[in-house]
């Protein structure tokens, strides 16, 4: 028989080998370099007279319309209700995590019979508990709570991106629609330029080779319309599956001229970066990480289970319900000696998998950073490009009216006049995409500084 002192003189030795395997955890924090990281000051000059402080990323075009879509995607698109499916899985983790420290109830009943003996019925509930001796279970409910905290934000960055990306589907449709303008003011002019090279031919003033230069590029422009016309056409799709909508195109009703997008007003990173939701997820990632860490390594000490239980056996199964029980306490401890370096493995894989999510942190800060860099060198230079071909468009007008009169007087032959033509609409055409990078830059620059949709 094992006496009080040799008990207690094995309890504390079993603690002092648990203490002993818990004492290797990593001693760096991870979260403290991670916000060092972030607060590193990086100076974001915009240069931009129109730069504005906004808080929503739909303040940045403010249309009603377009707000109305935002939120009707945000209800029906498929993919942004799988991630918040995933959030309410990790819900429905934590609460079954934290049930571990709440005392488990069970209650049996069963019946029996043998040959020459009367039926017997037995009865037993049942208290079970395992005491939370260095805030084991705690550590993995704050674990399930830092998950949570990530998957919030993970959504949020979902919502965020589907925002945005409702934002460029409307200045695209928006773009199409122009392109589609300028296509068929260029085979309106081709047309005219046919019908009067016909009326010389046919008196006798034109040449055939003219007449079919002139034919080629009409239908040239009208094989280019065919194809932005289907491409517009497409665009609608690509909106209405956005939107989580079945019935392919739908007649939205947007301009054939570009909204207004402003320009977000860039700061310091540790004011504007620690918005992003995808570094905000990527932090609470580590510290859940962390506290599995503690958790893993608290495995190694000993833990102590406590049991109540209260039985009762009798002829009926009336008699058999508690009336005269009997009761018993169990109280066990235990504490891991020897399992193959199990434990001690599962700990060190836990100290790696923190580390390993503290540089899934640093990466997606690196990213944060060069898209924020990369969408104001954007600003910079498309507003730069901008000037330039309005510049050329303006020269290139001019060009084609003095051209066209030149070839009604003869001056110029067909060629020079179509060249001209072509090199004014292609300009013009150029100017408009470049109107459009510019405003869907300014979506990815809101985007790279953390701006969002209200959650």
């Amino acid at each position: 028989m094992i006496s009080y002192r040799k008990l207690n003189y094995l309890f504390f030795s079993l603690l002092i080998v648990g203490l002993v395997g818990c004492s290797s955890s990593s001693d760096k924090n991870f979260q403290a370099l991670a916000k060092q990281s972030l607060e590193q000051q990086v100076n974001w000059d915009l240069e931009q007279a129109d730069a504005v402080e906004v808080v929503q990323l739909s303040d940045l075009m403010n249309i009603p319309e377009l707000d109305e879509l935002i939120h009707q995607a945000m209800h029906s698109n498929p993919g942004l209700q799988q991630t918040l499916m995933a959030l309410k899985i990790v819900y429905a983790q934590r609460t079954a995590t934290n049930s571990e420290r709440i005392p488990e109830l069970t209650a049996g009943f069963s019946g029996s019979k043998e040959e020459s003996s009367d039926a017997s019925y037995s009865t037993d509930l049942t208290v079970s508990w395992e005491l939370d001796l260095w805030n084991k279970i705690a550590d993995s409910t704050s674990a399930a709570d830092k998950d949570i905290a990530s998957n919030l934000a993970t959504l949020q960055s979902a919502k965020d991106t589907l925002a945005a990306n409702i934002m460029r589907a409307w200045l695209q449709i928006s773009l199409q629609k122009q392109l589609v303008d300028i296509e068929t003011q260029r085979l309106a002019v081709l047309e005219d330029n046919e019908s009067f090279i016909l009326e010389k031919y046919r008196s006798g003033l034109g040449e055939l080779e003219d007449l079919d230069t002139a034919k080629t590029n009409s239908a040239s422009t009208r094989s280019t319309l065919a194809e932005y016309n289907e491409t517009l056409a497409q665009n609608k799709r690509s909106l209405t599956l956005l939107l989580g909508q079945l019935g392919g195109e739908q007649n939205f009703n947007i301009s054939t001229e570009f909204p207004q997008v402003l320009a977000p007003l860039a700061s310091l990173p540790n004011q504007d970066l620690s918005r992003r939701p995808d570094l905000q997820s990527a932090f609470f990632a580590i510290e859940a990480e962390e506290f599995r860490t503690k958790v893993a390594y608290k495995k190694l000490l000993p833990s102590i289970s406590l049991q109540v239980a209260l039985s009762d056996i009798a002829s009926s199964p009336s008699e058999a319900l508690l009336t005269s029980p009997l009761w018993s306490i169990l109280g066990q401890l235990s504490a891991p000696l020897f399992d193959g370096g199990y434990l001690r493995a599962q700990a060190e894989i836990a100290d790696l998998t923190t580390e390993n999510s503290y540089w899934n942190y640093q990466n997606t800060l690196l990213t944060a950073v060069n898209e924020v860099e990369n969408a104001l060198g954007q600003e910079k230079s498309l507003a730069l490009q901008q000037q330039h071909l309005q510049d050329a468009f303006a020269s290139a007008v001019r060009s084609f009216a003095n051209y066209q009169e030149k070839y009604r007087e003869g001056l110029v032959d067909i060629s020079d006049l179509i060249s001209v033509q072509t090199n004014s609409f292609d300009v013009q055409a150029n100017l408009i995409q470049v109107k459009y990078n510019r405003l869907v830059n300014r979506i990815d620059l809101g985007l790279a500084l953390g701006l969002g949709v209200s959650s």
